[in-house]
């Protein structure tokens, strides 16, 4: 199946979809994946974009809409934020201080209007911030249902490479699979897919509609995808950014590093690659190396049951007696009041 091609910013839906030929006893849901850009540093203006997405999808009949890691606030893509060993610069220090501005607070202004445009648009909705806890940024995924409600989020547990520079570690607190009437929802963020226990731990919450918004346009992303969806027997929704230098802002606000001395405008950083794929490890939508698009398809949940027929990795396919997994889910926290204990250097009112 051919991608739906876009050289420019999405005005209008465009979409690469697949009619499964749905089983009439079960359930059929109908997803999309969005593959766009972040308009880098413009919080709000990446909402209204956002808004304008979800409401195509919605248009089109799609219940649920996942949007790419990092969506809002965007992926410091080519940013190295100063660092060497040993030490930080003063550019790059500024360079964090406009990121965690441009993050958000959840709850937060930002979560009540991501919460209206899904109930607005009647769809359930998840998408990629970065989310500002004090001054800790966090890469997490935040949940809405199509009644307008915020559901709870998923923070990424292991930032891979320098993102750990700039992003905190999510704990066990935040591994969430919602039950809802379209299947049971969850998301594993970008590098965090190669976890087998991470994955194995949302397996075992019974997951259906496994999210994986990423970063990772490389060749080897859509292998791991198959894989999980056959591992799970579950259907894989894969989003990510398709991102043009100039989405960026230019230097020397933004002093991008990568491969090439020196991108144009035009020069494309990060190619998309979005896919929707069933539990039978069957491509359903996508990949789309083109340009920003929506990639649609129609999820037969009776695929589910049909392929957990074959391989239950949680169920007939495990030995518990031999191989467990323990999830420590408790919230860590580096400091804890005990209500009435004397706090040296305090006094209680």
């Amino acid at each position: 199946m051919a991608p739906v091609p876009s050289s420019a910013p999405i005005d209008g839906p465009l979409f690469s979809e697949v009619n499964m030929g749905s089983d009439s006893s079960a359930q059929t849901v109908r997803v999309t994946v969005v593959q766009a850009s972040t308009v880098f540093y413009d919080t709000p203006a990446t909402l209204d974009k956002a808004e304008r997405l979800v409401a195509d999808a919605a248009a089109y009949g799609s219940q649920l809409v996942l949007f790419p890691e990092a969506f809002i606030g965007g992926y410091p893509r080519g940013c190295t934020f100063g660092v060497t060993i040993g030490s930080r610069s003063a550019k790059g220090k500024e360079e964090f201080r406009k990121y965690h501005a441009s993050a958000i607070d959840v709850p937060g202004p930002e979560v009540d209007r991501l919460a209206a445009i899904a109930g607005k648009h009647k769809v359930y909705l998840v998408i990629g911030v970065i989310e500002r806890a004090g001054y800790t940024l966090y890469c997490t995924v935040l949940f809405f249902n199509s009644q307008g409600q915020y559901m709870g989020k998923h923070r990424k547990i292991m930032p891979t490479a320098l993102e750990r520079i700039v992003w905190g570690f999510g704990d066990g607190s935040t591994i969430p699979v919602f039950e809802t009437p379209i299947g049971k929802i969850g998301a594993v963020i970008c590098w965090e897919n190669r976890m087998p226990l991470l994955r194995t731990a949302v397996y075992g919450k019974g997951i259906e509609i496994y999210c994986a918004p990423t970063a990772d346009p490389s060749d080897t992303w859509h292998p791991s995808m198959i894989h999980i969806a056959l591992e799970g027997g579950c259907f894989v929704l894969s989003a990510n950014q398709f991102c043009r230098r100039k989405d960026f802002p230019p230097a020397p606000d933004y002093v991008f590093i990568g491969p090439e001395d020196e991108y144009s405008p035009d020069s494309v950083v990060c190619p998309g690659g979005s896919v929707i794929i069933s539990p039978s490890g069957t491509i359903l939508a996508g990949p789309n190396h083109e340009g920003e698009a929506l990639i649609s398809a129609d999820l037969d949940l009776g695929e589910i049951a049909r392929a957990k027929f074959d391989f239950d990795v949680v169920g007939h396919y495990s030995r518990p007696d031999i191989l467990s997994l323990t999830v420590k889910d408790d919230p860590l926290n580096p400091v804890t009041f005990t209500s009435g204990a004397k706090i040296e250097g305090s006094q209680k009112p």
